[in-house]
């Protein structure tokens, strides 16, 4: 539980005609959170205290798995980019808040890069905090990156039964410090035409490779598939290693786009999480898995 929907705004989700929606959780060991939304504002209330967000210690990891996910090799650098961030934000506080503060200032810089009168000394603030976060953002991302590069080749052969090698590269174009800090002042002129900040860890990307070629028109359908729930595995086993706490894993209508072999695969390796499945067929012959919510 994290706060918020991945899929739609507070609004959207209050039943058609009525002013309020409110959302009852309790816990094994007894703690509750209720969430109440009355149209305009939403409240939590934890521990008889109310709070406009959900406080930190009160959120609980999960590991989400929706059909967009099975496209993330052939979509665009922002969606990856969007992927991984939501994962390693999950994974470390300190993530977070060097995402949070560099979007930040990317967003003060580009605003001011669009004013007439602009020069490189207004910038010289936030082209700091750029280097700063991003260099710490950078870091961080190349040591994920590389701990699911060393799982995810065994896990999908857990998965696919074959011999395939499978590779997951950062792509950056940021170096230190003062090497990001240089290419930000040189890129002033260019940055101040275009209106916006043409380099910075806003760009990165990640690369899946299938037999040292990538795995982007490369791969089957059903071996990209095999790929993303390899994914999914190591992200539940580095949520566990990190917070010590068994994700829930949402399946969000993912079924339907996997044959029963990946299906069975996937309900047998989250066994031991809970799951909250949502879907349009009837999956009974899962054994394991329950559907918890069914969209008829």
């Amino acid at each position: 539980m994290q706060g918020k929907s991945f899929r739609a705004v507070d609004r959207e989700i209050m039943k058609r005609g009525e002013k309020f929606y409110r959302i009852e959780l309790e816990y094994v060991d007894g703690r509750e959170v209720i969430v109440v939304y009355d149209g305009v504002k939403k409240e939590f209330l934890v521990e008889d205290k109310k709070a406009r967000r959900l406080p930190k210690k009160s959120r609980y990891p999960i590991v989400l798995f929706e059909p967009d996910d099975l496209r993330l090799m052939g979509s665009s650098p922002t969606t990856r980019r969007n992927y991984f961030d939501r994962v390693f934000a999950q994974l470390s506080e300190q993530y977070s808040v060097a995402l949070s503060k560099y979007n930040k200032a990317l967003k003060q810089r580009n605003e001011l890069l669009k004013k007439d009168e602009v020069t490189a000394a207004d910038v010289f603030s936030w082209n700091m905090l750029l280097v700063r976060y991003g260099v710490e953002l950078m870091g961080m991302r190349k040591e994920y990156i590389d701990r699911i590069s060393k799982k995810i080749t065994e896990v999908y052969r857990s998965i696919a039964d074959n011999e395939d090698e499978i590779g997951l590269e950062y792509l950056t174009e940021v170096g230190s410090e003062s090497e990001f800090l240089a290419e930000i002042e040189e890129g002033f002129d260019r940055d101040r035409y275009m209106g916006h900040t043409g380099v910075g860890v806003h760009h990165d990307d990640y690369l899946f490779k299938f037999n040292r070629q990538r795995a982007d028109g490369s791969a089957s359908r059903g071996e990209v598939r095999s790929v993303i729930i390899a994914l999914k595995f190591i992200e539940a086993d580095m949520v566990v290693e990190k917070t010590g706490k068994t994700p829930i894993v949402l399946l969000d209508d993912v079924f339907s786009e996997l044959d029963e072999a990946r299906q069975k695969c996937l309900v047998k390796n989250f066994q031991k999480n809970q799951i909250i499945l949502t879907s349009v067929n009837d999956y009974g012959n899962l054994g394991e898995c329950v559907v918890l919510e069914k969209i008829k």
